[in-house]
């Protein structure tokens, strides 16, 4: 409902003059400022500059890499660490800006520890040190916006240590160690979401956004394995296992204790695009399949469970109030 087009409707059907509508407006608080809208866009803008110079920081070193030698190159990045971290610490207003700056740099550091000593380390064991040693940091400074992007360091730590140990075989089927590799990512992904909720939440100081994200990456990354294993030359477990998560998460993210509706939506595509996919692969596993006839079928049930799903989350968002 747009309060703005009610009131308009009102004053129109009682004939209210110019006057008269513009003293109602006021009344209704639409010539005034939002309230917070100055602090939030404050911190908002604290939070992008920290991330714009965190990125900066890693940029301008990769780019003047010859100009520095060993030495300079790490006491460089060291030294920006350790300002942050002290800024961090002695600066509380600006805690959260400089706490994601120094999660930047300690990304940079170990990228470049791992180009010059050339250890031979796999890419996941960089994000899993990463997002381990951020976590003092992370927990000192207590803000979703250390949390957000930390819980994207560790997913894409997950992520990569799962294409390790399939060696890369995306797309082309699973044996049982393959099948093992993604539930073990799974389990690391829901333990994930599960340290961002609101049970941790005391604890860990992250906020909403925090879990949003690991819920959003975590069906991902569950949709994309299962999808691997529907659509090998044998339908592999992972398929109806995904599936019956997904659809667990569904109704877990739809009551009232757990509700969000923008993780709820997440989830619900997920499940939609697993059950699509499913009926894709049953239309078309066979040599007598009519190509035409079974797109137009998926593409006409596709829009339809599109269409449920959105109105079953709004129907769902306004029993409990539109909150969260």
């Amino acid at each position: 409902m747009n309060l703005r087009l009610v009131l308009f409707e009102w004053a129109a059907g009682r004939g209210l003059d110019a006057r008269a509508s513009r003293r109602l407006q006021h009344l209704a608080g639409f010539g005034a400022e939002p309230g917070g809208l100055g602090p939030g866009l404050a911190r908002g803008f604290a939070v992008l500059a920290a991330a714009l110079a965190g990125f900066a920081l890693v940029m301008w070193v990769a780019a003047n890499w010859a100009n520095f030698g060993r030495v300079g190159r790490f006491a460089l990045l060291q030294g920006a660490l350790a300002v942050l971290g002290l800024g961090a610490w002695a600066w509380p207003a600006a805690r959260a800006p400089l706490g994601l700056a120094a999660l930047f740099a300690i990304g940079a550091l170990f990228a470049l520890f791992g180009q010059t000593y050339q250890t031979g380390a796999d890419p996941w064991q960089l994000f899993a040190l990463w997002a381990l040693l951020a976590l003092p940091l992370c927990f000192g400074v207590r803000s979703d916006v250390v949390w957000t992007p930390w819980v994207v360091v560790a997913m894409a730590g997950v992520s990569l240590w799962a294409s390790a140990h399939t060696g890369q075989r995306i797309w082309r089927g699973l044996d049982g160690a393959g099948t093992t590799v993604h539930l073990a990512a799974w389990a690391m992904s829901l333990l994930l979401v599960l340290a961002t909720g609101p049970a941790w939440r005391a604890r860990t100081g992250s906020g909403p956004w925090a879990l949003r994200t690991a819920i959003t990456l975590a069906a991902f990354g569950i949709t994309v394995s299962a999808l691997i294993g529907l659509f090998g030359d044998d339908v592999d477990p992972l398929y109806p296992l995904g599936l019956l998560l997904a659809g667990a998460a569904v109704w877990g993210l739809s009551q009232r204790v757990a509700f969000d509706v923008y993780a709820l939506s997440a989830v619900v595509l997920a499940f939609d695009a697993l059950l699509v996919c499913g009926l894709g692969r049953l239309l078309f596993d066979g040599a007598d399949a009519e190509p035409i006839g079974a797109s137009l079928l998926v593409s006409v049930v596709a829009a339809g469970l599109l269409a449920v799903s959105v109105r079953w989350v709004m129907r769902v968002f306004q029993r409990f109030g539109g909150v969260r």
